[in-house]
């Protein structure tokens, strides 16, 4: 028995009933960092209904090899069937593991928000993504990908020369740290009263399954 439940911890870490705090060590810090609201705030705007019963918050790093295989993939499908449906919304927050050109990548898509365009810079980013380390992240492309979307690149290369947005880049991932956070992609997937923690890209059929339980 001790051997099944060990291989089943890679999977889902755990699924913990009537309280967020109950998923973490019974600090001060951890019962706030654990609030629905905590959990959410100062990351992506939210992608669906902000009133659907559950949210999946997503840690990543558009470097990151299997956070490009979750947006080419599995996050299609949880869009098309559950977040346009109303059934679940979507919080991105940064967890940038692979460096300088990571935080920079994060820092333009807050700099897109600024001009209304947060999730089609995001989504942008991923489909041009082009490996981990490889220096595809670089000033001209991140402009290219602002025209693509139709950014006012003026106002995009000023909020980067600023570093505007490079405090919040680098306080979310010592938050997510502050919450259990060690690798990308990561998950929390909660409603009002359970949380549940995917590690990695896991398939499709772990987060329906999921989705299911909650």
């Amino acid at each position: 028995m001790t051997q099944a439940y060990l291989l089943i911890i890679p999977v889902i870490i755990g699924v913990i009933a009537g309280a967020f705090m109950a998923f973490y060590p019974e600090t001060e810090q951890n019962q706030e960092s654990l609030t629905r609201t905590k959990l959410i705030e100062d990351g992506s705007p939210i992608l669906g209904n902000p009133l659907a019963p559950i949210t999946i918050l997503e840690w990543g790093d558009y470097q990151c090899t299997f956070c490009y295989r979750f947006h080419d993939t599995t996050l299609g499908t949880l869009e098309r069937d559950y977040i346009k449906t109303g059934k679940i919304n979507l919080v991105f927050k940064d967890f940038p593991l692979n460096g300088p050109d990571s935080i920079l990548a994060a820092e333009a898509s807050y700099c897109a928000d600024d001009q209304g365009k947060y999730w089609e810079y995001h989504d942008e980013l991923y489909k041009n993504w082009g490996g981990e380390k490889t220096g595809w992240v670089t000033r001209w492309s991140l402009n290219a990908f602002g025209t693509t979307v139709g950014l006012d690149l003026d106002k995009f290369n000023q909020c980067l020369d600023e570093h505007k947005y490079q405090n919040k880049v680098n306080l979310l991932y010592e938050f997510g740290k502050e919450v259990g956070i060690d690798a990308t992609p990561s998950f929390l997937i909660f409603n009002e009263g359970q949380i549940i923690k995917i590690r990695g890209n896991q398939p499709l059929e772990t987060f329906l399954k999921i989705i299911d339980e909650l």
